[in-house]
């Protein structure tokens, strides 16, 4: 019912278990998808892309799973995990050479709560690619979608949008990591910088590539 009311046709939908649980891919057209297995807490299938020829792997994974390895990068809300909590993921995606590709829109992808003294929004789903992937896809940009039936926020992924250095007047080799946010001198340095730099925000933001390039 989710996936044909946002307009996708096709899809494999993996069911809830009572409130919690469950897992949807969706796409337009039916030949670009080859499902390889699936279970209740993953989707593993094959993307054609019929221009260029070439296949690529997308495994759908429920966080839950991974989280006495994960801890998320951003969260608003309930109690903070210890660095301790983050380091075997971030070990994962540095030994797999996977990037996170970053997002647009809202930034959290989950949400619980509807009084503020009680209400927590984290960034719990991702979408982290290998070098290999963009060079396949350069113009990629995911979006956060709002949520309406789920505590989830649908993940829009757009192979063919322009990518966002196309869309900015930056250098084109600069693209931001969001691992910098680990580093425990980054939120002071983002804020001295805004806050030394008078003028626009374009002014401010290009302050923060040269920063963050050097």
């Amino acid at each position: 019912m989710v996936r044909l009311k946002c307009d996708f046709e096709n899809g494999i939908d993996v069911g809830a278990v009572g409130s919690k649980g469950g897992l949807s891919l969706e796409w337009k057209e039916n030949s670009l998808v080859s499902l390889r297995s699936f279970s209740s807490f993953h989707i593993d299938v094959e993307i054609h892309d019929n221009e260029r020829g070439d296949v690529c792997l997308f495994l759908g994974l429920c966080w839950g799973i991974l989280m006495r390895l994960l801890t998320l990068l951003r969260k608003k809300g309930g109690c903070l995990r210890s660095e301790r909590q983050m380091n075997p993921f971030r070990t994962t995606l540095e030994d797999c050479n996977l990037r996170d590709l970053g997002f647009v829109g809202q930034w959290f992808t989950w949400e619980r709560g509807k009084f503020s003294n009680t209400n927590i929004r984290e960034r719990l789903d991702r979408r982290v690619v290998t070098l290999s992937w963009i060079n396949i896809f350069p113009s990629y940009q995911i979006e956060h979608l709002s949520h309406f039936f789920s505590d989830h926020c649908p993940i829009l992924l757009d192979t063919m949008k322009k990518s966002w250095n196309d869309q900015c007047s930056f250098d084109n080799g600069f693209r931001f990591e969001a691992k910098w946010c680990l580093d425990s001198s980054f939120e002071e340095m983002v804020r001295s910088s805004w806050n030394d730099v008078s003028g626009s925000v374009p002014l401010k933001l290009e302050r923060l590539r040269s920063l963050f390039q050097r």
